[in-house]
């Protein structure tokens, strides 16, 4: 039996119990057109949507997904920043009863085209300056329409006839593709299709809503299967822990991209099931954030510590007035205790730690905003209706208080399983708890606290990265004989990537060389920052390299380093 001393520490006003809405989730735009409808629902650079303008706009992208052939589970990929045609695409997919498949825009061809083949999508949706990447691809997948459109075509005049001239500067490149054949334009789309409700069979707890994809150490990403009833409970319990907020009053930061399960969940889902008002960033820079907290006054900022910090470093911090925000919730890496009191000061709103993974949809435990007790090095207590407990290496039953072993959760928002993959599925789950994969123990408060990460994955800026994809690149190089990647402790990203490679017999290559050859491979944010150049490496007796000892030669030097300066 598990015990729940967390429940003692929620404020009343927290529910134990939650009344889920159980419908589509894009149901909840239908609800917000109808009760908000001349309220703006997404801020894009200057230009403000409705919802009964973002309610169309999602039907029409849906029926003419519907002439294209797309039925009710078939998946369409999204490959956009935060811009109105990712959120529109987004509901547009699942109006038409199809499944997104969230896309990351800095994917490489390589990245590209095995999201695409392994999740069967039919159709893609893309910015015009990533055309070229989508269409060198197409022939390795089963993409059979491509959906083309540009940051221009929500921007208001002129700031839409400028862009182009600045997109060429920045890229090189201007992009035309006609609306024919596999290609389609979004702003033909917009002009031409209705925005007639469709109607479909639909089972609230088994129909997939998302394939968002996540890696690991054991081989390429998989496709986490997320139901309309998991992001739709862990949207609830949002608003359940933002229990101070009101609904339609609250304006929300959208500098987390839809393409991360975080930001579309925490911004996309819970702003339109609120009908909040979204204020979306596609490109994030310091100078920009600033700009536009002080200008359209969010409320609730969802982020993660890097941009934290960096926002509290910037020079020009003092000019910007931030205190229109009431609450942030913190994910992605652990949030240092300096920058949560620094940043509090600064705004006057509350800042704290979340813990989360994409099989959670993301958040499973989180700490208390606005009352009870703030405990140092906690990632906090599970999040309503949610269970948690910590388990040892081959027991259902869990640890006594304070005792290490690996977090388990269990709730509404926890994942269907593995697309594709039930093998894989069968061993994430032990008698019903999803195993997280990192290890830490709880208090007697029922406080949870994150020891270590069982899984060797790199979180750099807030992006998951996964060791053994950059080392199936970098084995391909012809010079390298062996190769281990590992995080190492970085100041501003929290963790970066480092190779440590041995080359073959008579060949080498230099750090230039190597960086050249994995940009070409990988998203720029997978790519390794530091190379160590070694003879052998660190293994056990039955020749598998010692990963772990690495990272701990990475802390002791940094611990000498840190003595002497």
């Amino acid at each position: 039996m598990v015990e729940r001393p967390w429940l003692d520490q929620y404020p009343p006003e927290i529910r134990k119990t939650i009344n889920y809405d159980r419908i589509p989730l894009q149901q909840f735009l239908t609800k917000a057109s109808e009760k908000f409808p001349d309220k703006t629902a997404m801020h894009f650079m200057g230009k403000d949507i409705t919802f009964k303008e973002f309610h169309s706009s999602a039907l029409k992208f849906a029926n003419y997904l519907k002439a294209l052939g797309v039925e009710k589970g078939d998946r369409v990929a999204i490959m956009l920043p935060n811009c109105p045609q990712s959120a529109i695409a987004y509901y547009g997919i699942l109006y038409c009863g199809g499944v997104v498949v969230q896309t990351n825009p800095l994917y490489t061809e390589r990245e590209l085209s095995y999201q695409m083949s392994d999740s069967g999508a039919k159709v893609i949706i893309s910015l015009d300056i990533l055309y070229a990447r989508i269409s060198k691809v197409v022939k390795e997948t089963k993409l059979e329409h491509i959906i083309i459109t540009g940051i221009k075509d929500y921007l208001p005049f002129p700031k839409n006839v400028i862009y182009p001239f600045i997109q060429k500067k920045e890229h090189g490149i201007v992009v035309k593709v006609e609306h024919r054949g596999m290609n389609h334009l979004f702003t033909e789309i917009m002009k031409t299709a209705k925005d007639d409700p469709i109607e479909y069979e639909f089972d609230y707890d088994s129909d997939i809503a998302l394939l968002q994809y996540t890696g690991g150490t054991t081989g390429p990403p998989k496709g986490v299967m997320l139901s309309h009833a998991n992001l739709i409970s862990n949207a609830q319990m949002c608003n359940e822990w933002l229990y101070k907020c009101e609904e339609g009053k609250e304006t929300v930061m959208g500098i987390l991209p839809f393409f991360h399960v975080y930001g579309m969940t925490t911004v996309l889902v819970l702003s339109v099931m609120l009908g909040n008002k979204m204020v979306l960033i596609p490109k994030f820079d310091f100078d920009t954030a600033l700009k536009t907290i002080d200008k359209q006054k969010p409320t609730l900022f969802p982020g993660a510590p890097t941009i934290y910090i960096g926002l509290l470093n910037h020079p020009q911090l003092h000019k910007y007035d931030l205190s229109s925000i009431k609450a942030c919730i913190s994910g992605s890496a652990a949030l240092p205790v300096e920058l949560q009191q620094k940043f509090e000061k600064v705004t006057g709103g509350k800042l704290v730690e979340g813990y989360g993974l994409t099989e959670t949809s993301p958040v499973a435990i989180a700490n208390l905003l606005w009352d009870g007790e703030r405990v140092k090095g906690s990632i906090g207590l599970p999040w309503p209706d949610t269970d948690a407990c910590i388990l040892g290496p081959d027991s259902s039953e869990p640890l006594p208080y304070g005792e290490v072993g690996e977090i388990a959760v269990k709730g509404p928002q926890v994942m269907k399983g593995y697309w594709n993959r039930p093998e894989e599925t069968a061993s994430t789950f032990r008698d019903g708890w999803l195993l997280t994969g990192d290890l830490g123990y709880m208090n007697e408060d029922g406080y949870f606290f994150v020891v270590d990460r069982k899984k060797d994955m790199i979180i750099a800026s807030g992006f998951n990265i996964y060791p053994r994809e950059i080392e199936e690149v970098l084995y391909e190089h012809d010079a390298i004989q062996e190769c281990v990647v590992v995080g190492v402790p970085d100041p501003y990203r929290g963790e970066t990537v480092k190779a440590y490679i041995v080359f073959k017999d008579g060949k080498s290559a230099t750090e230039e060389e190597l960086d050249k050859y994995c940009r070409e491979n990988l998203a720029a944010y997978k790519v390794p920052r530091k190379y160590e150049f070694r003879k052998e490496l660190p293994k056990t007796a039955v020749g598998k390299i010692l990963r772990r000892s690495l990272v701990e030669e990475e802390k002791e030097k940094m611990g000498k380093e840190l003595q002497t300066s």
